[in-house]
């Protein structure tokens, strides 16, 4: 069974940081896609950035240049970190593997405040 729990989501202010952290266990987590996924209250979730397991990356267009996301295979750990954060980023961020079946953790908030 895999399991993600994220950390450090919190309450800043624009033009702050933020570095969230997912811990995975249960799977070969070197071997997997990884994703940081985000819901808005009113909004659907929607796919913020993903790392395939050579280090290739993909940013939504919202986030490119503002968010950087990584990870240590060594620790079974993903990252995403976030500068120049805007009112508009608040949402709760998901960690995510994606697959033949989909595990996601219980989420963790981000504030953003103007």
């Amino acid at each position: 069974q895999v399991h993600l729990v994220e950390s450090g989501g919190g309450l800043v202010q624009a033009g702050g940081s933020l570095r969230l952290t997912c811990a995975a266990s249960g799977s070969i987590f070197s071997i997997n896609v990884m994703g940081w996924y985000r819901q808005a209250p009113g909004k659907e979730r929607e796919l913020v950035a993903q790392i395939s397991s050579g280090g290739s990356t993909y940013y939504a267009d919202s986030v490119k240049g503002r968010f950087t996301i990584s990870r240590d295979n060594a620790k079974n750990t993903l990252y995403l970190q976030m500068n120049s954060l805007k009112p508009d980023d608040t949402a709760i961020y998901y960690c995510a593997q994606p697959g033949p079946q989909w595990y996601w953790g219980q989420g963790t908030q981000v504030t953003v405040s103007s």
